[in-house]
């Protein structure tokens, strides 16, 4: 009523617009004029004090006269002067103008049709909020799902999506589960019965799943391990044993599993993933099954595997006894299952990326329960979100370019019957070369095309006397006294008197790197020669000054040195005769 009040909206009193009807007792509103209205109200006369000047509520004004509404007749205004006030307008009824006057705009309606699409946006709305608190309690419950082991300072911190990527996958005998019990050792501590170093690289073009034979002699390194107490634990290594006792042996953890492939290949593992019998059954289950190829009929008691001749389509404990089955394929060792294994997960792999796969819902659920239920991670990769970068990462992959091979090996010399293997000394150190120079071991023609174009670009051309070769040695990651080491051989062997020791460089290097300037390219190439380096090992840039201000390259030793004199060209393609092949492609168990 304040905003009506007088001073603010004419001569319009709201006490004037309400009448006592005589009948009811009740004050009403007025709804009509009780006379037509002057164009212009008449100004408006003095009222003196004690006349009037006080109006009550109760429809009688100061000098008792009464105003009544009845029939639609309203009482002459109570103050000389004054006109009455039309009526306050009745909701949905249309108000009447004043004479004289323009009329309200009329208030247009909202159509049906607008209040229908405000009534269902909010409706979406309220979906969306609520689907949004659905997808974070499930994102919450898949959490929960999620088993994480410390790493124990053994990967590199994990993976990164700007560099190359190594994710160590173990595959355990230990029987937990349902049903599992039944199956060989029912009382194993889960060795590192099946393991795979999965190379993904920096471009994600190809990728290389590099299998180790669990009865590989090797040697397994110290090992610091967390305890439940959350102390430290150094579990003490062994030398000349089998590698599946990397874990579970001696309460190894998976952290012992990744020093040891370390210690054996020369690559860090970013991170690790864990998986039991069980992992195999709920994950084949929750694709809806693999087809597998069968050159033959395949029985193996021990394995509970019986599967006919010919394509077939298997999952959970059918999967299971597949890729455990050793006596049915091959020579009946473990070399034979490896390569069943490799079958199965290519066959695995064309699922997961098929569109029958991706684009079913729930399987993508199915399949992100099975996985977070089955997959013991390190603590890198101790969440959802963590895992679905990973999973974005590897989504980048064509698996015509994911190649499975095994490190190679020979018979053990040391056993009459032979029943373990060793690291094949000419041809396994070439394949950890180009899994940890990132080389792929499929054709990749662009990549190929453009390491080509580098190499015959920096290295063709003169090269000058190895006299003239004028350059300062860094140690950027290559082990201790390195540097001085390849100096006296550059010196004393091959004549690269115009050299010195430079110390240590600011920064570790993964591979070895000569820089130079334009002016002293053909001491460049006269010096890759000599080392053996590559042409993507030469990086064009601008020289610095020697002990003497002179002008010198700058050759850092990275962690891929393996000595004085010994050759840094990187492999560009797998050795002869190394067993390999790729995802996209169905081989046949024989």
């Amino acid at each position: 009523m304040d905003s009506q009040g007088r001073g603010r909206a004419g001569d319009i009193d709201p006490a004037d617009q309400w009448v006592l009807n005589p009948n009811t007792g009740e004050y009403e509103l007025r709804l009509t004029p009780s006379a037509p209205q002057s164009a212009v109200p008449r100004p408006r006369a003095p009222v003196p004090a004690g006349a009037g000047g006080t109006r009550r509520a109760g429809g009688t004004d100061g000098a008792g006269g009464t105003r009544r509404a009845r029939g639609g007749t309203a009482a002459p205004p109570a103050t000389p002067g004054r006109e009455v006030p039309p009526s306050r307008r009745r909701r949905g009824v249309p108000e009447e103008p004043l004479p004289g006057r323009r009329g309200r705009r009329p208030v247009k309606k909202k159509s049906k049709a607008k209040k229908v699409l405000l009534w269902t946006g909010g409706s979406m709305a309220f979906v969306m909020v609520a689907a949004a608190g659905a997808g974070y309690l499930y994102i919450e419950h898949l959490n929960g799902n999620i088993n994480s082991v410390a790493d124990d300072g053994a990967s590199t911190g994990g993976f990164d999506k700007d560099k190359a990527i190594n994710i160590l996958l173990i595959g355990t005998d230990k029987r937990t589960g349902s049903g599992n019990e039944g199956y060989g050792d029912a009382g194993s501590v889960g060795h590192a019965d099946t393991t795979i170093l999965l190379h993904v690289s920096k471009d994600r073009t190809n990728a290389t799943a590099l299998s180790i034979p669990r009865d590989l002699i090797t040697d397994i390194p110290d090992c610091p391990t967390t305890q439940q107490d959350g102390t430290t634990k150094v579990i003490s290594g062994t030398t000349g044993v089998r590698f599946n006792t990397s874990l579970g042996q001696d309460d190894r953890t998976p952290s012992c599993t990744m020093r040891t492939v370390t210690e054996l290949t020369g690559i860090t593992p970013d991170d690790f993933m864990v998986a039991d019998f069980n992992a195999v059954k709920t994950l084949t289950t929750a694709v809806g099954g693999v087809d597998v190829c069968l050159a033959k009929d395949l029985k193996d008691p021990d394995s509970h595997l019986d599967l006919k001749k010919g394509t077939q389509h298997i999952s959970g404990e059918a999967a299971l006894a597949f890729v455990r089955t050793r006596h049915a394929v091959g020579f009946g060792g473990d070399l034979s299952r490896i390569g069943l294994q490799q079958q199965f997960l290519s066959a695995l792999m064309r699922k997961l990326k098929s569109n029958d796969t991706l684009t079913s819902p729930a399987k993508m659920i199915k399949l992100a329960e099975a996985g977070t239920k089955a997959l013991t991670v390190d603590s890198q990769l101790d969440s959802i979100n963590k895992l679905k970068d990973l999973g974005l990462e590897l989504g980048k992959l064509d698996i015509k370019n994911l190649t499975f091979t095994t490190v190679p090996v020979i018979d053990n010399p040391a056993e009459k019957v032979k029943a373990t293997v060793v690291v094949n000394p000419a041809s396994a150190p070439q394949v950890f070369d180009m899994i940890k120079n990132d080389v792929s071991f499929t054709a990749v023609k662009a990549q190929q095309k453009k390491e080509a174009a580098t190499v015959a670009a920096r290295l063709k051309g003169t090269k000058a006397d190895a006299s003239q070769v004028r350059v300062r040695v860094l140690n950027g990651g290559a082990q201790a006294g390195s540097a001085q080491a390849q100096l006296g051989y550059l010196q004393n062997e091959e004549g690269v008197l115009k050299s010195e020791n430079g110390g240590n460089a600011p920064a570790e290097l993964s591979r070895t790197t000569l820089e130079y300037a334009p002016d002293q390219a053909d001491q460049a190439r006269r010096l890759a020669d000599i080392m053996g380096l590559s042409g993507s090992a030469l990086k064009p840039g601008k020289s610095v000054t020697n002990s003497q201000g002179l002008p010198t390259m700058t050759l850092t030793l990275g962690k891929d040195f393996k000595g004085a004199g010994v050759s840094l060209t990187t492999p560009t393609k797998a050795p002869e005769g190394i067993q390999k092949s790729t995802a996209d492609k169905v081989e046949c168990a024989k």
